[in-house]
């Protein structure tokens, strides 16, 4: 990939392999310890409370990369921020055991994971879902009471997509259908190889631009703990890829009106709860266009992770999230 985005630019060769070097080599922090579970709904997963106050809010994140993206650091966490400032947010933790899922699909994973789990609440919560977590939240909203919805950066119109990004994804899926098959699982490898085809210029560049940086620097250091999170993560359940590839990006179910969970049609349209969802103009995993288009909306040219984690993170994507969480009444 390196050697098609490049030509034959030595330099620029040098540049990115000294960077991908440098990033392999670097020093890494002990991870923080994780908040306390509240509740399990099996296969191990589990909620995690981060403490504060009010009213409960799920975090839904993607099955795709571990939900680390909203608490990545102390300084950048999204979770830790909130519970500082009035709210009291309750991560989704899928759990590592994506073999005992294996038959779970992602609607599956709405039913058996995300419904048991607010139920122990007591409480109608807000949900807030990132990501293809933000697909499967509007999916929960639809089959039990919750109090708001909110979605970060998430899916609905998947026709959305360039169109060959979608081939690329299909012929992907179709060539690790065997092995998924007799595994069970999607090895994360093989989606990770698909986000690097999404935007594989940005993927060199940012390792070139990592061979300037000075090693054990305050940027350095969050480059390293978004990369990391980035290349981590256990495998898809074979159903909820087989559902994410064939019925989501092919057929686009969601967007047509055709997706079904536990037997229902899911609209965002027909949702009893207020509704918010966070755009990004920039995106280049979850383009623009597949953004939902009914309910309260905000634009930020951000891209998918920057504007979770990014520098204006807390300005742009954090603060605007905690005021509408904070209304009362109608929104």
């Amino acid at each position: 990939m390196v050697r098609r985005e490049i030509g034959g630019n030595a330099a620029r060769l040098q540049a990115a392999l000294a960077g991908l070097r440098l990033y392999q080599q670097a020093m890494r922090e002990p991870p923080s310890a994780l908040p306390r579970a509240i509740a399990s709904a099996g296969c191990g997963a589990m909620l995690r409370d981060y403490g504060g106050t009010g009213p409960p809010i799920v975090f839904i994140p993607s099955l795709i990369n571990p939900p680390g993206i909203l608490d990545l650091s102390a300084e950048r966490s999204l979770l830790r921020w909130l519970a500082a400032n009035g709210h009291r947010p309750l991560l989704l933790d899928w759990g590592e055991d994506a073999q005992a899922r294996r038959s779970l699909s992602i609607g599956g994973h709405v039913e058996d994971i995300v419904l048991p789990l607010i139920e122990t609440l007591g409480e109608p919560p807000a949900l807030v879902g990132y990501c293809l977590g933000g697909t499967m939240a509007v999916a929960a909203a639809a089959l039990t009471p919750v109090t708001k919805l909110a979605t970060i950066a998430a899916p609905w119109h998947f026709s959305g997509f360039p169109a060959e990004a979608r081939k690329m994804l299909l012929a992907l899926w179709r060539g690790a259908l065997a092995s998924t098959q007799s595994l069970g699982v999607l090895p994360m490898e093989i989606l990770q190889s698909a986000f690097w085809s999404l935007d594989p210029a940005r993927s060199v560049a940012k390792f070139e631009a990592f061979s300037l940086a000075i090693p054990g620097s305050d940027a350095a250091r969050a480059f390293v703990a978004l990369e990391d999170w980035a290349n981590d993560g256990p495998p898809m359940s074979e159903a909820a890829a087989r559902e994410m590839f064939e019925d989501l990006f092919e057929a686009d179910r969601p967007g047509s009106g055709g997706w079904r969970v536990g037997g229902k049609r899911i609209d965002p349209a027909a949702l009893a709860c207020p509704t918010f969802h966070i755009v990004s103009t920039t995106d280049r995993i979850v383009p623009h266009a597949t953004a939902i288009s009914t309910g309260e909306r905000l634009d930020l040219a951000r891209g998918h992770v920057g504007m979770v984690v990014g520098r204006h993170a807390e300005a742009g994507l954090w603060r605007p999230l905690s005021a509408w969480l904070s209304r009362t009444g109608p929104t």
